[in-house]
């Protein structure tokens, strides 16, 4: 295959066709797993079409067909409490005559390089490939814990002042509760209406939602689920309280008589088994979203580092297999109030850590401690109390698929 006869460019909507059949062998995406969520192809693109219309994707092109893509979302995400701009990478695929030549690195270096340009300084995936993605400078953020409770191991009914209410899946006061509750947890994506298309789009048709409203008539948290040959299946289940949490629970365990038992997933780092009366459950833990920095400086910017009595520095070298903006020395510089400022430094530093290993450092999925310990941080104890002091305590919540 001759490379000079390929040309990287801009994917218009006229080229969705060529980009949902290149997803569909890349993933092996067969007819009868599109018919099991009640998809036909025509209705994919359809669904995809407004979305793409909002993406940035760019890919390579023999001749007038497209062989290498990549596609990134505008998105928003909730990071400690501040609001980032984020670039969500997705429709990640190569033909595979067509691999081996580099292609895919310079898709991903370009698009790192256009959401940088439009101030996206974090990125976020969900990875076909760890290994892959780490040598390019992601690392995993978040996992996802299953588990499966037999009817008898459900919470028995506790007392609540609040109310649960089946409501529609495209509601208004789904939205609202989702958004009450992302406005304050770390890690979540603040879902516009490309983010909820992306949620919702290999569902069933039969998905159902319950909200719980507190004492004031607030929506104070949501399980989304539906029931299948006598098992209750949550998709995701969200709460801003220990109430909220209950009267979810008691609604779940309502359908005692009609299941065998329930599925579910959990997004964050609170493993079920614990609340359970009867805690022999089975619970599997696995890795779910890996992000990586865009532009270090810029993301230290915006940081909400923890405040301090005093300023504190850090002089490191970083490495990054893609981004120049993020190679080289630095000088960290954190105020009393908790304000960064990143500024490179010509003189070479015996710190080192990758962008891989700040990225899930600075999101609170791995402490700084534990890091330095596996030798993903090269400095010394005071350093790494430094960083565990001035780094809050609390891993991502991502329960999105895109």
């Amino acid at each position: 295959m001759n490379k000079k006869k390929l040309k990287m460019q801009l994917v218009s909507s006229e080229y969705m066709e060529q980009y949902n059949a290149l997803l569909r062998y890349v993933f092996q995406v067969t007819d009868q797993e599109l018919h099991s969520v009640g998809w036909q192809e025509k209705e994919i693109i359809r669904a995809k079409f407004p979305t793409m219309e909002k993406a940035d994707v760019i890919g390579w092109f023999d001749n007038d067909t497209l062989v290498s893509q990549v596609a990134v979302y505008p998105m928003q995400v909730q990071i400690f409490g501040k609001k980032y701009s984020m670039g969500g990478l997705t429709g990640v695929g190569t033909y595979p005559e067509y691999s081996n030549m580099g292609l895919m690195h310079k898709l991903l270096e370009q698009a790192l390089t256009n959401m940088r340009k439009k101030e996206q300084y974090i990125c976020y995936l969900y990875p076909y490939s760890i290994p892959y993605y780490r040598r390019k400078g992601w690392e995993l953020i978040s996992d996802k814990i299953s588990y499966e409770i037999k009817d008898y191991q459900l919470p028995k009914n506790r007392q609540v002042s609040g109310s649960v209410q089946r409501v529609k899946t495209d509601s208004e006061e789904l939205k609202k509760t989702y958004d009450r509750y992302a406005a304050h947890t770390h890690g979540a994506i603040i879902r516009d209406e490309l983010a909820w298309n992306e949620y919702w789009l290999w569902d069933k048709d039969d998905i159902m939602a319950a909200i719980y409203y507190n004492e004031a008539n607030e929506p104070d948290g949501y399980i989304i689920y539906w029931i299948e040959n006598e098992v209750f299946y949550i998709k995701d289940m969200i709460f801003n309280n220990e109430e909220a949490r209950t009267g979810l629970w008691n609604f779940v365990s309502a359908h005692f008589s009609m299941i065998d038992h329930v599925e579910g997933n959990i997004y964050t780092d609170e493993p079920l088994a614990f609340l359970l009366e009867d805690a022999s459950i089975k619970e599997v833990i696995s890795p779910y979203y890996m992000a990586r920095i865009v532009d270090f400086p810029a993301f230290v910017k915006n940081y909400p580092f923890k405040a301090d009595e005093m300023e504190r520095e850090w002089r490191f070298s970083m490495t990054d297999p893609i981004m120049e903006c993020n190679q080289g020395s630095f000088l960290l510089k954190i105020t009393k109030d908790g304000h960064g400022e990143a500024v490179k430094i010509p003189e070479q530093c015996p710190d080192k850590i990758s962008i891989q290993t700040m990225t899930t450092m600075l999101m609170g999925y791995k402490r700084p401690d534990y890091l330095a310990r596996i030798g993903r941080i090269q400095a010394d104890g005071e350093t790494i109390d430094m960083l565990e002091d001035a780094i809050e305590q609390q891993t991502p919540y991502i329960s999105d698929y895109f």
